[in-house]
Formats: structure tokens, C-alpha cells, sequence
């Protein structure tokens, strides 16, 4: 069986363990996936508050390379953002996924982990699921969206259009 564990960071390694190993079994595997929002938008924003970074050393007119717009900022895509998202969301699966994928791993299970970029965070684990071939997807009943009474708003979201059989676990 394949169990896709979608986190924010909130689930109980060992809870997540308890239920998401057994159901595994020793021919498993897992998937622990964290889904992040970045509004790009903010990136240039905080440019224009904080000041611009200064530009890439490159041979030949800045323009004529693309890596100004006509008021002299670097454009949105400028690399240093690629770069400052890429750590961002490295640390983020570090810290959001690695507690969950070694008590997976001490426990005999097959784990990989997964950090993707969305705004549309219930619809990404959906999908995921789905191209992963997932048998379940394991989300925590309360999460950093509190807006749906008892169950968050993105597992809400997932409990209502999932395809995949969903197991609920409190989160810590």
C-alpha cells in the first residue's frame, strides 16, 4: 500500500507512525509531503520597501538580458528569488517532514519526502496523490487553516473532493 502523509508540521511522528506503518506493511512505502504557499508577489514588494538587491554582474546592457524592467527593478523571476525560494522551501521539508520520515524509517518503513509550491495547497495534495497512485492520504484534523470549526480549511477541502480514502489524525 502506498500512504501519502500530507503535513504542515503538526502530526505526531509517532501517531503518524502508529496507523501509517501497519497499513503500509513491510512491502509499502510512504510519501510525506509538505505544500507551501509563497506569495511571489511579496517578494517584489519587499524589494521595493527593503531596496534592491544589486544586480547580477554580467557582461553587456542589463536590459538587453532581461534583468531589469523599465523602472530599474529586477523583474519578478529575478534569479536571486529562485535561489531564496529553493532554501526556503528546503528548510522547509527539513523541518515539516524529517520527524515524521525517521520515526517512519526506525519503524521498517519505506519513506521518501516531497516539498512542493502552491497557493492551491488542498488541490496540490489531492493531485499528488492521485499521480503518486496513493492508497490513502493521511492529513491531521487541525492544521494552520482553523476556519472550519474542528477540521482546518485545506482538510476540509481534501475530505470533500478526494477520491483517495482519507484518514483524519489529531494533530499535536
Amino acid at each position: 500500500m502506498h500512504v501519502l502523509v500530507a503535513t504542515d508540521g503538526n502530526l505526531d511522528p509517532e501517531a503518524v507512525t502508529g496507523f501509517t506503518a501497519p497499513l503500509a506493511g513491510p512491502d509499502g512505502k510512504v510519501t510525506v509531503l509538505t505544500v507551501i504557499a509563497i506569495p511571489r508577489r511579496l517578494l517584489s514588494e519587499m524589494r521595493g520597501v527593503f531596496g534592491e538587491r544589486p544586480a547580477p554582474d554580467v557582461d553587456g546592457d542589463a536590459e538587453y538580458v532581461g534583468m531589469t524592467t523599465k523602472s530599474g527593478a529586477p523583474p519578478v523571476g529575478w534569479p536571486g528569488d529562485t535561489e531564496m525560494i529553493e532554501r526556503y522551501l528546503s528548510d522547509k521539508k527539513q523541518q515539516r517532514c524529517a520527524p515524521l520520515a525517521e520515526a517512519l524509517e526506525a519503524a521498517g518503513v519505506s519513506v521518501e519526502t516531497n516539498v512542493m509550491e502552491s497557493e492551491k495547497i488542498s488541490r496540490t495534495i489531492i493531485g499528488e496523490a492521485t499521480r503518486l497512485g496513493a492508497d490513502l492520504i493521511v492529513i491531521g484534523s487541525h492544521g494552520e487553516g482553523r476556519f472550519e470549526g474542528r477540521l482546518g480549511s485545506t482538510g476540509s477541502k481534501i475530505a470533500r473532493h478526494a477520491t483517495t480514502p482519507l484518514l483524519l489524525l489529531r494533530a499535536k
